[in-house]
C-alpha cells in the first residue's frame, strides 16, 4: 500500500528538474507511504514517476519502487496489494529470476509475460499503477476492478500529462489548473462525494474502476481508456447463470469463496487485525480470521456515549464470544473536533459522508498496534444490505396505487412534526415496537421519507433516497444547465428494483463514497486497509446468487447471516440497520457550532460566488432551531467550505 504520482510531457527537459518536479509531487503523498519515497525520470526528462512507500510485503530494499522489469523495459510505481502473486510466480518461474520477495517484481514479471492488459486480468488484489513501457514510449495507468485503490488524471496548461494517488500532487505541478467544476460541485452537494469520472476540478478525472489508461501521443488528451472488466457483464452473467442450488450448497459454497477471500487477504509480512463494529459484515470475516489464524486476531472498534450511535458493546461481545485481543475508543465530541482541522487535507476532493470521522479515528487507533486491518466493507451492496433494497420496491408497491394528492398530503403531514419531536415520539413507542420498526433517528429518516412520497416510480425514489440536496441546481450558483453526467458503466438488463438498486451502489456508491473514506482514513496514518467481501470472486459468486436467498423475510443479506450464524449466534449480532454515523445534530448544535458558523458565514459565501449563501443561512438557521433535520446537508456544505479554505495552502512547484 503506497501513494504514486507522476507526469508524462511532450516536451524534453532536463533530468534533474524532472526529478524535482516529481520528488515534490511525491513528498505530499508521504503519509501513504512513510517508509520510504522514490523517483525515476527518464533521460530525456519527459517522464517522471515518484512513489511513497508503506512496506508490507518484502520490507527489505529490494521491495523499494520506482521498479525497473529485469529486462529494464518497463518501470512502475504501484499501489495496492496481489494477493494471488505467489501463485503468477509459480507460472512464470521459467521466464524470470527473483531479485527479491514483493508482488510490484511479480507484476513486473507478468507485463514482460503477457502484456499489460493479459497480466492485469490474471490478478487478484486491489491496485492502482502507472507503468512506462521503454521500448514503445507509452505509459499506461491501470485501477483494480471495483475501485479499492484511487488514481486521478489530468492535463496541466502546458500539455503535460499528470497522475497520483490524490489530487494534492496535480495540484503542486506548474501549470495545473486549479478550476472549480460547478456541474461536479452539484453532484457532490446532491451525493456527499464527486462522482466518477469527474472531480471537483474542470481539468481533472477519476480513472474509473477495472480500466487501463494508455497515453503516448503529444496531442493533448489523446488518451485511450479500455475497461478489462465491466462490472454490467458480470452482473447479467450472473442473473443468466443463476446458482441452482438448495439452501444448504449455497450457504457451503458462499462460506469456501469467502474463507478463500479472507485466508488470501491475511498475507502480510507485518502485523494485522480487523475493523469490528458487530455487524454481519465485519463480524463474518473477523469470524473467518480467527478460524484461520493461530493466534487472537487483533480487533479494533469505537464507541460514542451516545447510545443511538453507539456499537462499541456490540462489537465487544463479538470480539468477546471469538477470543479476539480487542482494542476499542470512545470518541468525544472535543476527539472530533480535533479531528475535523485535518479532513480537507486528507481526503483532498470535497467529501461528506459523516462516518469519515469515526473511521478515521479507528484507524489512529489500529495502527498503534497494527500495520493492516482487513474490513467488512462491501456486504451491503452484494448482498442487499441497506433497507432501501427491500423497503423502496415494497413501498413502491403501495404507494403507486395511491392518488398524487393524497401522497402529498402525506408528505406534508410527515413535516408537520420536527425530527426532534418524531425521535422523542418514537424513543417513548420504543418498547412496544416490533425489531424491524426500531430506528436510529427515525426523525430524519421521516422528513427525507416525506420528500420521496411524490416520486413517480422506484428508480426516483431510490435517487430521492441517496440524495442529500434535490435542490442542488439552487444552492450552487452559475451551475450550467443539467447535463446528464455520461456513466462510465454500462447498463445491464435487470429484472426489478432491487437487482438496480444493488447495480448502482456497486458501481457508484462503494466507490465514490465507502472505498474512498477507508482509503483516506486508513492511509491518513500509513495504515493499510484491505476489503476480503469485494474479492472480485466474491463479486461474482454473489451476482449468481438468487435474490431469495439474500432477501428473506423482510431483510436482506439472509445467506450472509446463514454463513455467520455457524460461528457467532445471530442473537449477539441481529440488529436494525445502523451504519458507521455520528450524532452529528448534537455536535452542530454544541462543540462544533462555532466552527461551523465561522465557514457558513453569509459574506464569506457571497465572497466566493459558489453557492447561494442566503439559501446556506436559511438552512443553518433551520437546523439550529430545530425546524428541519439538515444536519447532513449542512455536513455537505460545511465540508465543501473546510475543503475550499484549505486548498488555499496548496503552492504549486517554482
Amino acid at each position: 500500500m503506497c501513494g504514486l504520482t507522476g507526469f508524462w510531457s511532450p516536451h524534453a527537459r532536463p533530468p534533474r528538474d524532472a526529478e524535482e518536479r516529481v520528488r515534490g509531487m511525491a513528498l505530499v503523498l508521504r503519509h501513504r507511504g512513510p517508509d520510504d519515497g522514490g523517483a525515476w525520470t527518464e533521460d530525456d526528462g519527459t517522464v517522471g514517476l515518484g512513489h511513497r512507500r508503506l512496506s508490507i510485503l518484502e520490507l527489505s530494499a529490494q521491495g523499494s519502487q520506482p521498479m525497473a522489469s529485469e529486462s529494464g523495459r518497463y518501470v512502475i510505481v504501484f499501489n495496492g496489494e496481489i494477493y494471488n502473486h505467489l501463485e503468477l510466480r509459480s507460472q512464470l518461474e521459467h521466464r524470470a529470476r527473483w531479485r527479491g520477495g514483493s508482488d510490484t517484481e511479480t507484476l513486473l514479471a507478468a507485463f514482460e509475460a503477457w502484456g499489460i492488459r493479459g497480466a492485469t486480468q490474471r490478478l487478484r488484489g486491489m491496485f492502482a499503477f502507472a507503468v512506462w513501457d521503454r521500448r514503445e514510449r507509452k505509459l499506461a495507468l491501470g485501477r483494480d476492478r471495483v475501485g479499492i485503490k484511487p488514481l486521478y488524471y489530468a492535463w496541466s496548461v502546458g500539455g503535460d500529462f499528470l497522475f497520483g494517488s490524490e489530487l494534492k500532487p496535480l495540484r503542486r505541478y506548474p501549470g495545473f489548473a486549479a478550476e472549480i467544476d460547478r456541474r461536479a460541485l452539484g453532484l457532490y452537494v446532491r451525493h456527499g462525494y464527486v462522482p466518477t469520472p469527474l472531480t471537483i476540478y474542470k481539468d481533472a478525472r477519476k480513472l474509473p474502476p477495472g480500466s487501463i489508461l494508455t497515453i503516448g501521443s503529444p496531442v493533448r488528451n489523446a488518451v485511450a481508456i479500455e475497461r478489462y472488466w465491466r462490472a454490467e457483464e458480470v452482473v447479467e452473467r450472473g442473473l443468466a447463470e443463476p446458482l441452482n442450488s438448495t439452501d444448504d450448497r449455497a450457504i457451503d459454497e458462499l462460506e469456501r469463496v469467502l474463507a478463500d477471500a479472507v485466508r488470501s487477504h491475511m498475507l502480510s509480512d507485518v502485523p494485522l487485525g480487523a475493523f469490528l463494529s458487530g455487524g454481519i459484515d465485519s463480524s463474518t470475516v473477523v469470524s473467518l480470521m480467527q478460524a484461520q489464524s493461530s493466534r487472537p486476531v487483533r480487533t479494533f472498534s469505537i464507541g460514542f456515549e451516545d447510545p443511538r450511535f453507539n456499537e462499541a458493546t456490540h462489537a465487544r461481545a463479538v470480539a468477546r464470544y471469538l477470543g479476539t485481543e480487542h482494542e476499542e475508543l470512545y470518541v468525544s465530541p472535543v476527539d472530533a473536533l480535533n479531528a475535523i482541522p485535518e479532513i480537507p487535507f486528507f481526503y483532498d476532493e470535497p467529501f461528506a459522508d459523516v462516518s469519515q470521522i469515526p473511521t478515521l479515528l479507528v484507524s489512529r487507533l489500529a495502527r498503534k498496534h497494527v500495520k493492516v486491518v482487513l474490513t467488512g466493507d462491501g456486504g451491503d451492496e452484494l448482498f442487499a444490505g441497506y433497507n432501501r433494497h427491500f423497503w423502496v420496491p415494497a413501498l413502491w408497491r403501495r404507494l403507486r396505487r395511491i392518488p398524487g394528492p393524497m401522497r402529498s398530503a402525506m408528505s406534508r403531514a410527515l413535516t408537520l412534526a420536527s425530527p426532534r419531536t418524531w425521535d422523542a415520539l418514537w424513543t417513548v413507542a420504543d418498547p412496544l415496537l416490533p425489531a424491524r420498526l426500531k430506528q436510529r433517528g427515525p426523525g430524519y429518516k421521516l422528513h427525507k421519507m416525506a420528500r420521496i412520497l411524490e416520486a413517480r416510480d422506484a428508480e426516483s425514489m431510490f435517487e430521492g433516497l441517496v440524495s442529500h440536496h434535490s435542490g442542488a441546481d439552487a444552492i450552487v450558483l452559475g451551475r450550467p444547465a443539467e447535463v446528464p453526467v455520461e456513466p462510465w458503466y454500462g447498463s445491464p438488463r435487470l429484472d426489478g428494483p432491487t437487482s438496480r438498486m444493488m447495480f448502482r451502489d456497486l458501481v457508484g456508491y462503494l466507490s465514490d463514497d465507502i472505498l474512498a473514506k477507508v482509503d483516506r482514513a486508513t492511509m491518513s496514518v500509513g495504515l493499510e486497509g484491505r476489503v476480503p467481501l469485494l474479492d472480485h470472486r466474491v463479486v461474482e459468486f454473489a451476482w449468481r446468487l438468487p435474490l431469495r436467498m439474500k432477501v428473506r423475510g423482510g431483510a436482506g443479506k439472509w445467506i450472509l447471516r446463514q454463513v455467520l450464524a455457524r460461528r457467532v449466534p445471530l442473537r449477539l449480532v441481529d440488529r436494525p440497520k445502523a451504519g458507521f454515523g455520528v450524532p452529528i445534530d448534537l455536535w452542530l448544535r454544541g462543540p462544533l457550532r462555532d466552527w461551523a458558523e465561522s465557514l457558513l458565514d453569509g459574506g464569506r459565501i457571497a465572497r466566493e460566488g459558489l453557492l447561494d449563501a442566503d439559501l446556506v443561512r436559511k438552512l443553518w438557521a433551520e437546523q439550529l432551531s430545530g425546524a428541519s433535520a439538515w444536519e447532513h446537508q449542512i455536513w455537505v456544505l460545511l465540508m465543501f467550505e473546510s475543503w475550499l479554505a484549505s486548498t488555499r495552502n496548496d503552492a504549486p512547484l517554482a
